[in-house]
């Protein structure tokens, strides 16, 4: 199980000024990436599992009810071009007898790369099984309560494969906890309208294309250092190298989809640190300026969650009233749920930022890396006063501008009161 490493650095309001002329470094972006390269792929990296802490309930509280949205787990990405292209070009390199021993490594590595991807886009990894069941435990073994006896779960997933498979990992493992679960599970077009609304969203994410290849065109790559880790002669590469720039990015999209295939070799060693922080600056920017609470785009991209919001209310009411299950289980995606978290307000991910203090506050790699996952754990008194604590990555959050009952406990009435606040 791969575990989250904090850094203190994260929890600092850094004070520098932006300006995309003159791209500016993140210290807690590069921190982070020199502590794990493979964070470079934002929502590509595999899930980070934290150090779980509670705050303890307020007293005469207990859990009932958990209310979910979990993204699929690691899974392989779109299009094999890029691997076959870079296995051309280090095999031209091995005739031609100027293969570095970097450069026989990273040739065997894609490979094995391209041989997992075998054709199969956005096909969940044995990783991303490995993910949900372990979250799956996690919750269970953190809520016993609400899991215990002869409990009704209902779970329902996005129709496409990965997550379908990851809410059976999900579900199954629940299942080896406790064999008495009843777990009804769902998935159909008429479940896409709340799980998978991505009505218009394509205009949107254009127009954040655009400003993040901004970011990107300021910037130019050190094309020479990935000549010279892969190839004992430069210029006879750049005979055979037309884009030393496109090799950049093969060996960088081949390095990011390597440890959702259980490739544990670290390929980013091939690329100079800028051309790492560069791709990594432009993906952040596109992530959350097409899908998240940006200053730009927020007010036309947030309330496409309204439908998976109001899904959220309507099942928590109708198990606060009836108990008649002990869990509501979605498993989706990484755009609808980044919608979903800034119109809750989660905050540290729903935050609404300018386009300038992006890459300073808002970290993909932790925000959107593959299981994903938001958990709202509810708690009721003996006179049925309910509050609910929001959990993201597993990890207590509060909510932006709302005070709560204790600690990171709210009113459930409270937040449904609030609910259209956090659009603006």
């Amino acid at each position: 199980m791969r575990k989250w490493k904090p850094l203190s650095a994260v929890l600092l309001v850094l004070s520098a000024t932006v300006v995309l002329a003159q791209p500016h470094r993140s210290e807690v972006a590069v921190r982070a990436l020199l502590e794990e390269p493979s964070r470079a792929g934002n929502n590509l990296n595999s899930y980070e599992f934290p150090e779980i802490r509670d705050t303890p309930a307020p007293k005469g509280y207990t859990p009932f009810y958990i209310s979910h949205y979990g993204r699929h787990g690691s899974r392989s990405n779109w299009g094999g071009k890029a691997y076959e292209d870079l296995i051309r070009t280090l095999e031209v390199g091995r005739g031609l007898g100027i293969l570095t021993p970097g450069g026989d490594s990273l040739e065997v590595a894609t490979r094995k790369v391209l041989a997992i991807y075998d054709g199969m886009d956005g096909r969940l990894s044995q990783r991303g099984v490995r993910e949900h069941a372990a979250l799956a435990e996690r919750m269970y073994k953190r809520y016993p309560e609400v899991f215990a006896g002869q409990k009704n779960v209902r779970a329902y997933s996005s129709t496409v494969q990965r997550c379908i498979i990851s809410m059976n990992s999900f579900t199954n493992s629940l299942i080896r906890q406790n064999t008495q679960l009843n777990i009804r599970l769902d998935t159909g077009e008429q479940f896409m309208k709340y799980l998978d609304n991505e009505q218009g969203w394509q205009q949107l994410t254009s127009a954040a294309l655009r400003k993040s290849f901004e970011y990107m065109r300021q910037v130019p790559d050190d094309t020479l250092g990935v000549l010279t880790r892969l190839f004992t002669d430069v210029e006879k590469a750049r005979t055979f190298v037309d884009s030393p720039r496109r090799l950049t990015a093969n060996v960088f999209d081949t390095a990011v989809v390597a440890e959702d295939f259980d490739i544990e070799e670290d390929l980013y060693r091939f690329l100079p640190f800028d051309a790492i922080y560069n791709r990594w600056a432009q993906n952040n920017l596109f992530l959350y300026l097409g899908h998240c609470n940006s200053a730009d785009a927020g007010a036309q991209r947030v309330p496409l969650a309204e439908s998976c919001v109001r899904d959220i209310v309507e099942k928590a009411d109708e198990c606060i009233a009836t108990g008649a299950y002990a869990a509501d289980l979605r498993f989706g995606h990484d755009y609808p749920l980044m919608a979903l978290v800034s119109y809750l307000g989660i905050e540290g991910v729903g935050d609404r930022l300018e386009v300038e203090d992006v890459c300073d506050n808002w970290l993909g790699f932790w925000n959107i890396c593959m299981a994903s996952n938001l958990q709202m754990i509810f708690y009721r008194n003996k006179t049925g006063d309910v509050l609910v604590k929001f959990l993201y990555q597993e990890q207590e959050r509060k909510l932006r501008g709302l005070e709560p009952f204790q600690g990171p406990y709210y009113k459930w009435e409270t937040v449904k009161a609030n609910l259209e606040g956090y659009k603006r």
